[in-house]
């Protein structure tokens, strides 16, 4: 293994060669246990470790793909190392667990729970935190499941053992701790213990509460509340800044009251008193250090959870009251600190990260604002009354003095937006629900815009302003904002890096409104004529620094330049070159160290707008501009990249009116049939949008290069798992749409019996409705020489007559099911053409005819309407937690649906039509089966069709 960055690449390929072998996993933990290796090689031998036990674990299907006897004895191995190696590998080892433990605990891994209580001691910290941290990676997993039998099954088996042996550990290191107090290294490997302690007590309670807690809780209480206010010096922090083990104990405390005052508040009422005062307590005399932000922000939120509660809440119902929490809880949380100030000047982007919306749960002022808002759901106009009055306090104390009181007016405006929104803000409007207690525009006219205008002022009180207008944008009327996005777009030349980061949110945000109509609330000729400034300068605050960390470091920046193009569309025209050379400029830097998946994925947002609004009459330009820095992604496998540049391609691809490939994608077609850029899941839905654009452009290269084994190669890779069954018939729909009969006539038993074979063995929903489909997409190809017959007579070649169970029990009862539009049209058209051309129907399947007669009737009662083209492009959720990791869709540059059957306008008109001219066709034979093989209302309704 190679810690030396020259020699990466090489180690690299040497260890995939080794993971090849059996046992390479066992080699690895063998590496780790080894106490003579140095400390780094064994933590990368862990880290690696914990990477192929998640990639090679199991299969899409949960199947291993380890040897049993590797499964076996990674599983004996894990646990005993766990307690023996230090904690940084303890960290990368229990991911390791937790990825197992997703598939096989605990009906494959019956053994574990014994295997970890065996080795829970008395008093050897070292052992009993390696057997908790395994507990707690697995047991974590709970937390934000939803009930189902499955779950609370597992859970009750572990219950069932571990509850009891947890009790009689918290009461071990209880004692422990008391025996340790004059020895500090035993004192912080006990809290160690404890801090573990808390977080599986909240595992174990996440979703109901343990018989055995219940049955303890009076106890369990008095020990909470005995370490909620302990102290001892040696477990001070000598740093300001940094908190220790006492404060992550008290703060996992604290997690636990919120749990059961929201959940079990019933059992755990009686104890809730107590806790209240304690916390009361420690808030009047906490310190202002930042060491303390975690565990003021969860007391804080303890107490918002205990005043939702209504009988407890009414304790602060009086004025008196009110004003001591408002004055002694709220303030002093909510004000400006000078840390905060310290984080605003030296390390902006953390300062921005922590103050937006919904990523500053654990900061003072967040939880302060929400306590004040649980407050006011309350008692709203009590607390609207109360707090009023100390927003004219400090906005009348910053009018004495502007210059040095300007943390007054901070404190003023930021009380004013904690009482004046209600409820959530969303991602999409801001405050939707405003408290009718207090002004919003009259705040805004008063006290806002004059910060959005004056020059010299705190450029806090800048960011204040801007975020007023950002927080409460759907409040804002057209005329607002008619005078407030000039002044948000001037912000972006400020020299302050919150102030123009902040602008830029503010910005995008406003962009991206609409008013009831779907049209955006800022005039799109105002912005297309400002655009050309606003990209440059974008651009050139994105690459102010040009290492690639920097350029990436501010996501916001980013996205405001992607909704500027979403949002300019055509407009972009005139700026193609400027807008594209920067593109490329921050492609080539960020791609040698891809590190903030946000920003990255604002970056091919805004190509794929680029190319969306200006491809189809700047082809060439960007096609050309484009692939050098696309190809070099893909020669340097820079894997974070690679699912967004073949989107890209496929983008160009379709946009060009041409219908045929260029000599660039002609070269792309061997390297991306390559097996090796399939394994990575994230690559797989990208590679099947770029092959299907390539295959019906360059056909006859396909045929003449011998790749169409190597194309069906890949479908059967992906129809045989479940992940990827949809990307298998996109792959195998267009291959046969596009290729000539003759060069897939070997291939066509192959490619149905792996359907059938899937549809027998492992039928899932989705798979059943795509092969519905596909079966509709060739029964409907009578031009392409498909048809009902040639289906029929391919699926005789896997098994003679199969073909009967399967449209009986398959295709006919839930075609009504598809609910693609495309897809209902295409059934339409192959049940109107199996009734009018079909041979099988009419010899070997008489009752089908009749069948396949009423289910057209059914699906021609709501007859498919094509689908509205769509010009919103949807937001993707960058905060979830499992953004960045495999696949993203680019949405700018989402493939559009195509309509197979863009001549049939009006079906019911159509099947009429169709039915008439096969009746003459055949010579009177559609009507002469009508009458024989048809109900009198089935004749009736057909007759409609064929008479209208």
């Amino acid at each position: 293994m190679s810690l030396d960055p020259r020699q990466n690449k090489q180690a690299e390929a040497a260890i995939s060669a080794e993971a090849a072998k059996p046992g390479f996993s066992l080699a690895l933990l063998q590496i780790v246990a080894t106490e003579s290796f140095p400390p780094t090689v064994r933590l990368s031998s862990a880290l690696y470790f914990k990477n192929f036990i998640k990639r090679t674990w199991t299969d899409e299907e949960g199947n291993y793909k380890l040897s049993e006897n590797e499964v076996v004895a990674i599983k004996q191995e894990l646990i005993g190392l766990m307690t023996s190696v230090p904690p940084s590998m303890q960290a990368q080892l229990g991911e390791a667990i937790s990825a197992i433990a997703e598939s096989d605990f605990w009906r494959r891994w019956d053994t574990l729970v014994d295997d970890l209580i065996s080795r829970l001691t008395k008093d050897n910290t070292a052992v009993n935190n390696g057997v908790l941290q395994v507990a707690h990676s697995i047991f974590k997993r709970w937390r934000p499941l939803f009930r189902s039998d499955e779950l609370f099954t597992e859970i009750n088996h572990v219950l069932s053992k571990f509850s009891t042996p947890f009790i009689t550990l918290m009461i071990n290191t209880d004692s422990l701790i008391s025996s340790s107090q004059n020895n500090p290294a035993a004192l912080q490997e006990a809290f160690s213990t404890l801090n573990l302690i808390m977080k599986l007590f909240y595992d174990l309670s996440c979703q109901d509460l343990p018989p055995v807690f219940e049955e303890n809780i009076g106890d369990i209480s008095l020990l909470l509340l005995k370490y909620l206010t302990y102290d001892n010096p040696a477990l001070h922090t000598s740093d300001e800044s940094e908190s220790g083990v006492l404060e992550y104990v008290k703060a996992g405390i604290f997690e636990v009251l919120i749990l059961y005052t929201q959940k079990y508040e019933d059992a755990f009422g009686p104890q809730l008193e107590n806790f209240v005062k304690t916390s009361w307590t420690f808030l009047m005399a906490v310190g202002l250090e930042t060491k303390y932000d975690i565990l003021v922000s969860k007391a804080l939120q303890f107490l918002t959870a205990v005043a939702s509660i209504p009988q407890y809440a009414q304790s602060f119902s009086d004025p008196e009251t009110l004003r001591q929490v408002i004055e002694k809880v709220i303030l002093p949380n909510l004000s400006l600190r000078e840390s905060d100030v310290e984080l605003f000047e030296d390390e902006p982007i953390e300062f921005i990260r922590r103050d937006l919306e919904g990523s500053d749960s654990d900061t003072r002022r967040r939880a302060a604002t929400d306590f004040l808002r649980q407050l006011m759901s309350q008692f709203d106009k009590l607390v609207t009354v109360e707090v009023t009055k100390y927003v004219e306090h400090y906005l009348q104390e910053y009018a004495k003095d502007r210059n040095n009181n300007w943390k007054s007016k901070d404190t003023a405006v930021y009380l004013f937006s904690a009482i004046a929104a209600k409820g959530t803000a969303t991602a999409a409007q801001g405050v939707t629900n405003v408290n009718p207690n207090v002004d919003i525009l009259d705040f805004f006219q008063k006290y806002i815009a004059e910060d959005l205008t004056s020059n010299g002022i705190e450029p806090i009180l800048k960011v204040d302003a801007i975020k007023y207008v950002y927080v409460f944008r759907s409040q804002l009327t057209p005329q607002y904002w008619h005078v407030a996005f000039p002044l948000l777009v001037n912000h972006l030349g400020s020299s302050n890096y919150v102030v123009y980061t902040y602008a830029a949110i503010a910005v995008e945000r406003a962009l991206f409104m609409t008013d009831d109509t779907r049209q955006p609330i800022i005039p799109k000729p105002d912005v297309v004529s400002l655009s050309k400034n606003l990209l440059s300068h974008l651009f050139t605050l994105i690459q102010k620094d040009s290492a690639p960390e920097k350029i990436q470091e501010n996501e916001f920046l980013m996205k405001c330049v992607m909704r500027v193009l979403i949002f300019i569309r055509e407009g972009v025209l005139p700026h193609v070159d400027l807008v594209l050379t920067n593109f490329i400029n921050i492609t080539k830097v960020i791609r040698h160290n891809p590190s903030n998946p946000r920003f990255y994925y604002y970056h091919f947002e805004g190509i794929g707008a680029l190319i969306r609004y200006a491809a189809s009459t700047q082809q060439d330009k960007l096609e050309k501009a484009l692939y050098d820095p696309f190809a070099a992604i893909l020669a340097e496998d820079v894997q974070e990249f690679a699912p967004y540049v073949f989107q890209l391609f496929a983008a160009l691809l379709e946009a060009n009116p041409s219908g045929t490939l260029s000599d660039y994608y002609k070269g792309l077609i061997a390297p991306i049939l390559m097996p090796s850029l399939w394994e990575s899941k994230g690559n797989v839905p990208a590679l099947v949008r770029l092959l299907t654009a390539m295959i019906p452009r360059g056909a006859e290269d396909i045929v003449r290069n011998n790749q169409v084994e190597p194309i069906l190669g890949i479908y059967q890779k992906l129809v045989s798992t479940k992940l990827h069954e949809s990307h298998s018939f996109e792959l195998i729909e267009t291959v046969i749409s596009s290729l000539p009969l003759q060069a897939l006539s070997n291939y066509f038993v192959t490619i149905l019996q792996l359907m059938l074979t899937r549809l027998s063995t492992s039928k899932t929903e989705n798979f059943s409705q795509r092969f519905i489909a596909f079966y509709h997409f060739i029964s409907a190809r009578q031009d392409k020489g498909l048809g009902t017959d040639f289906f029929v007579g391919i699926t005789d070649q896997v098994q003679h007559d199969v073909f009967k169970p399967v449209y009986l029990t398959v295709i006919l009862p839930d075609t009504q099911k598809l609910t693609r539009p495309f897809d209902r049209k295409t059934a339409v058209v192959s049940f109107t053409m199996t009734l009018t051309d079909s041979q099988a129907f009419i010899d070997r399947y008489p009752k089908g005819w009749g069948l396949t007669c009423q289910r057209l009737l059914e699906l021609l009662v709501n007859p498919p309407v094509p689908p509205t083209a769509d010009d919103i492009v949807p937001d993707q959720d960058v905060d979830d937690l499992s953004f960045g990791v495999g696949f993203t869709q680019l949405n700018t540059c989402k493939k559009v649906p195509r309509d197979p059957f863009p001549e049939i306008t009006g079906v019911r008109n159509w099947v009429g039509q169709y039915l008439k001219t096969a009746d003459a066709r055949h010579g009177g034979r559609i009507g002469q089966l009508v009458q024989e093989r048809l109900s009198p209302d089935m004749k009736q309704s057909l007759m409609t069709y064929m008479q209208g």
